[in-house]
């Protein structure tokens, strides 16, 4: 279930960056790198979450 959610979590926040830099606009970029970092820390193994 982490995995799935990690995965959906990442994809957004691509997704966001994309949106982001194509309007160039900074607060949805700032989300995406965010949602990657949540992400990442769902896939960690020794995460406390």
């Amino acid at each position: 279930m982490r995995n799935i959610l990690a995965l959906i979590l990442a994809l957004l926040g691509i997704y966001m960056m994309y949106l982001g830099v194509s309007a160039g606009i900074q607060p949805p970029t700032v989300t995406g790198i965010g949602f990657i970092l949540i992400a990442v820390k769902f896939l960690m193994k020794n995460s406390k979450l």
